[in-house]
C-alpha cells in the first residue's frame, strides 16, 4: 500500500509532466519544460526507495546506474538525423517494460487464483502485455527501418492480413481466458502474441509511413504505461501514460494529415502493402544545373527568398552554415524565410529543432499553411536537402504513392534552387517534376560544402 505523502509526491510528479508537455508546445519554452519533466521523473523514481520494502536493491541500483549510463551517452551521441530512430528505442523499451511488469503482476494474482482482484484490473493487464509487447517490437522494427539495418520498402509474404487478424483473435481470446482464471503461461503466449504482432504490424510499412507508426506505437506505449498504472496503484504512471497516450495519438492525427493519409489508411492499408515508397530510381531525363557562382548572382539580385529545409540539411550537418548565407542575404536587404513542411526530415519538429541549434531566429521559421501563399512573389526559392514536400506530383498524380498530400508551393516560384547530392529520388521514392522544370536549377554536392562555396561565392559579389 503507498502512504499518502508518496501518494501526494507522485500527484506533484504528475502535475510536472503536465507543465512539461505545455511547456514542449513552444520553442521558447520546450527547454524549460523538459527540465521539469525529467526532475518530476527523477523524484517520482527516488521516491519509491522511501516507502517501499524492496527485494534485490542492488541488482536494481546497478540497473539504474547501467540505464543510466547507456541513457546519457547515447543521447549525447546521436546525430539529428538519427533522433527518430532514438525516439523508437526509447518507446520500445518504455512498452517492453510496461509489459514485463504487468506479466509480473499476473505471476502475482495467479498464486491467489484471481480471488480480491477486480475484473478490470485483469483486463488492464491483458492490455499493458499485449500492447507494450507489440509497442517493443513495433518499435525494434522502425527503428531497424530507419536505421538501414533492413531494408525500408515494404516486407510482405503470402497470408500476412490473414496472420495478422488471427493474431488479433487470438489474443483477445488468451486475454478472456486471463480475466476468466488468470495464469502465468497464458500471459507468456500473450507476451508472444504482442511482440508478433508488432513485427507484423510494421513489416509492410515503407517510406514516410514509418515516422506516423513511429508515433502510433508510441501513443500505445503511453496507453499500456496508463493501464499498468491502474494495475499497481501508481498516480505517476496512470497520469503520465495517459498524456503520452494522448499527446502520441494527436501527434499521430498530426502527421496524417500532413501526409494527406487517413491514420485508417496508415493502419490497415499497411497490410494491403499500402506505402509511400516507391521504386527509388534515378532519373536519365536532362535537367539544369550550375555552380555555385551562377547560384550566387541569383541570390545576390533577389529581393524576396525562401529556404526549404530537408532531411539532406541534417545530413550534411549544414545548419550553420545556411544561418550564415541567410545572415549575410538579410544583411544585404533581402528578405529572407524558412518554410517548414510539418514533416520535413523524419519527424515534426526536426527542423525547428535542427535550425534552432544553429540559433535561427523562430521568427523566420514559417509554417506551411502560413507561408504558401508567399511562393507567387518569391524570386528565388532554395531547396536544401528536401524533395518530396516540394514534388508537385502530390498535387497532380493521382497514381503518386504521395498523391493527397499537402507540400510547399515551390514550384509557384519566380526560380528554384534545388541542393542536392544526386538526381535519386527522396524518401517516397519518386521522380520531382520539380527537378525538370524549366524555372529550375540544380546546384549538386554535399549541402555543407557546397553551401559554404555559395556564401564564399555571394560575398564576393
Amino acid at each position: 500500500m503507498i502512504p499518502l505523502w508518496a501518494q501526494l509526491v507522485y500527484l506533484a510528479c504528475a502535475v510536472c509532466f503536465i507543465l512539461a508537455l505545455k511547456g514542449l508546445s513552444g520553442p521558447r519554452t520546450a527547454r524549460g519544460g523538459n527540465l521539469i519533466g525529467a526532475v518530476g521523473a527523477v523524484v517520482a523514481c527516488v521516491t519509491v526507495f522511501f516507502y517501499a520494502d524492496l527485494d534485490h536493491l542492488v541488482p536494481i541500483l546497478v540497473a539504474i546506474v547501467v540505464g543510466s549510463v547507456v541513457g546519457v551517452v547515447g543521447a549525447q551521441r546521436v546525430q539529428m538525423t538519427q533522433m527518430p530512430q532514438l525516439v523508437a528505442l526509447f518507446n520500445g523499451v518504455g512498452g517492453g517494460a510496461a509489459a514485463l511488469v504487468a506479466l509480473l503482476e499476473l505471476g502475482a494474482f495467479a498464486e491467489v487464483d484471481g480471488v480480491g482482484v477486480g475484473d478490470f484490473a485483469l483486463v488492464a493487464t491483458a492490455f499493458t502485455v499485449v500492447v507494450g509487447s507489440l509497442a517493443f517490437s513495433g518499435s525494434v522494427v522502425t527503428f531497424a527501418k530507419l536505421q538501414e539495418l533492413m531494408t525500408s520498402r515494404p516486407v510482405l509474404f503470402p497470408g500476412l492480413p490473414m496472420a495478422f487478424a488471427g493474431g488479433l483473435l487470438a489474443a483477445v481470446v488468451l486475454s478472456v481466458l486471463t480475466v476468466t482464471g488468470p495464469t502465468v503461461w497464458v500471459g507468456v503466449v500473450l507476451l508472444v502474441l504482442g511482440l508478433t504482432l508488432g513485427v507484423l504490424l510494421v513489416l509492410p510499412v515503407g517510406g514516410a509511413d514509418v515516422p506516423i507508426v513511429i508515433s502510433l506505437l508510441n501513443a500505445g506505449t503511453g496507453l499500456a504505461v496508463a493501464a499498468s498504472g491502474y494495475v499497481l496503484g501508481n498516480t505517476v504512471l496512470l497520469v503520465g501514460g495517459t498524456l503520452v497516450g494522448a499527446s502520441g495519438t494527436f501527434l499521430t492525427l498530426l502527421m496524417a494529415k500532413a501526409m494527406g493519409r487517413s491514420v485508417g489508411h496508415v493502419l490497415f492499408g499497411a497490410l494491403k502493402g499500402g506505402s509511400t515508397l516507391g521504386a527509388g530510381e534515378a532519373s536519365n531525363r536532362p535537367v539544369k544545373s550550375a555552380g555555385p557562382e551562377d547560384v550566387a548572382i541569383l541570390l545576390g539580385y533577389a529581393s524576396k527568398v525562401i529556404i526549404v529545409p530537408g532531411y539532406g540539411l541534417a545530413v550534411a550537418q549544414a545548419q550553420h552554415t545556411l544561418r550564415e548565407l541567410v545572415d549575410l542575404l538579410s544583411s544585404r536587404g533581402t528578405a529572407v524565410d524558412y518554410a517548414i513542411h510539418p514533416v520535413a526530415g523524419r519527424m515534426p519538429g526536426h527542423m525547428n529543432v535542427l535550425l534552432a541549434e544553429a540559433q535561427v531566429p523562430y521568427e523566420q521559421l514559417k509554417e506551411m499553411d502560413d507561408i504558401n501563399g508567399e511562393f507567387k512573389q518569391t524570386d528565388v526559392v532554395l531547396v536544401v536537402g528536401a524533395n518530396d514536400v516540394v514534388n508537385p506530383a502530390a498535387k497532380t498524380s493521382p497514381g503518386a504513392p504521395i498523391y493527397g498530400m499537402p507540400i510547399l508551393n515551390a514550384d509557384e516560384a519566380q526560380q528554384v534552387v534545388f541542393m542536392k547530392r544526386s538526381m535519386r529520388p527522396g524518401f517516397a521514392g519518386i521522380e520531382n517534376e520539380l527537378l525538370f522544370d524549366p524555372r529550375t536549377t540544380l546546384l549538386f554536392g554535399d549541402a555543407k560544402d557546397t553551401l559554404g562555396k555559395l556564401l564564399a561565392a555571394v560575398k564576393a559579389l
